[in-house]
């Protein structure tokens, strides 16, 4: 079981030196796939060091430790939805998933467990790559607790490409084909935000509009508002599940540098916290946030906006609970003060 403690203050943060995600506890480091450590909890986070599905520039392997650094910045109220976050989304930091960069089925194997475990807790997982092959196995467990679910997928690319591209079946190019041939993304219910990368031939969008995805691409965002398009999506999904998959190649490489495939014309970092934040209110049951390269990244620009993109995400979820709170008193709901960061000295 989780043992509680006490939030972090800054004082706190400072002194130990540790790193977790929004300063939050950590969840012990018993076995891997052990629910157990993630008691308590409505959401985890959890790191993926690995970036061997990459094709250009390799480097996201290290962003699990660069996004929880700058992540400790983030204060714990939400300004748009104007909740504490974390007291409506009592969160652990979850530690990175071992994974190796010479066996990519122990990676898929070791990230479907993981995650099963954070759901098996009751917990909403928050994954952070890591390529954007990570997202497979995390769609396996998704699929598997929750069935076919919606997929906003924030993206320069497609990725429905397959090994006659580059001669595998699993890289950072092919996860949306995975999760729409394997049955884990309804149809109807894949909504694709930001493309704009050169297409391999004329087919490109073929499985996409096969499965009655609804297409955003960059070009989009020159007529209709972040607000506009996000609204389009939420009527859309109604109140079917949605698990969200961000790569931050969608967003310009002006704005996010720090990425393997950057592709010119994305969205700005506001664009993508518009489109996050106007979701509110959709039953998010996971996320991923994949692709950020901090060797390659200039003033934490990237990581920056990766910790608060994560931070929207969880704010959906905070949204999502505080909607359909229980018949528990607040009180009750206090009492999970050990997930919370500490709101004094953030600055």
């Amino acid at each position: 079981m989780t043992t509680p403690a006490r939030p972090q203050s800054a004082q706190e943060y400072l002194a130990h030196g540790q790193t977790p995600f929004f300063r939050l506890p950590c969840a012990p480091q018993t076995q891997i796939g052990d629910p157990g450590r993630f008691a308590g909890a409505k959401a985890v986070l959890l790191g993926v060091p690995y970036d061997s599905g990459t094709t250009y520039l390799p480097g996201a392997r290290v962003a699990p430790y660069h996004v929880r650094r700058v992540s400790a910045l983030v204060s714990s109220t939400h300004p748009k939805h104007r909740v504490d976050v974390f007291e409506h989304a009592p969160a652990l930091d979850g530690g990175n998933v071992p994974v190796t960069p010479f066996a990519p089925e122990l990676m898929r194997q070791a990230v479907q467990a993981e995650v099963m475990a954070v759901l098996g807790a009751g917990a909403v997982p928050f994954v952070v790559g890591g390529d954007h092959s990570i997202t497979t196995p995390i769609m396996r467990a998704i699929h598997a607790v929750h069935g076919p679910v919606c997929v906003v997928h924030v993206d320069a690319h497609y990725d429905t490409s397959d090994a006659g591209v580059w001669g595998e079946e699993f890289h950072h190019g092919t996860p949306i084909r995975h999760a729409i041939e394997d049955g884990h993304v309804q149809k109807g219910g894949l909504f694709q935000v930001g493309l704009r990368g050169g297409w391999k031939d004329g087919d490109e969008a073929a499985l996409s509009l096969g499965h009655e995805a609804m297409l955003f691409p960059a070009s989009v965002f020159e007529e209709r508002s972040a607000v506009e398009i996000a609204e389009t999506i939420k009527t859309a999904i109604g109140d079917r599940p949605v698990y969200f998959s961000i790569d931050v190649d969608g967003v310009d490489p002006s704005h996010a540098p720090g990425t393997g495939t950057p592709v010119p014309g994305g969205l700005s970092s506001r664009e993508l916290l518009c489109l996050l934040d106007n979701l509110s209110g959709v039953k998010i049951v996971g996320m991923d946030l994949v692709e950020v390269s901090p060797p390659h990244d200039h003033a934490d620009l990237t990581s920056m906006l990766a910790a608060h993109a994560l931070f929207s995400g969880l704010g959906l979820l905070a949204v999502h609970a505080k909607e359909n709170a229980s018949s528990s008193s607040p009180v009750e709901a206090s009492d999970n003060e050990f997930t919370r960061p500490s709101e004094d000295g953030d600055r």
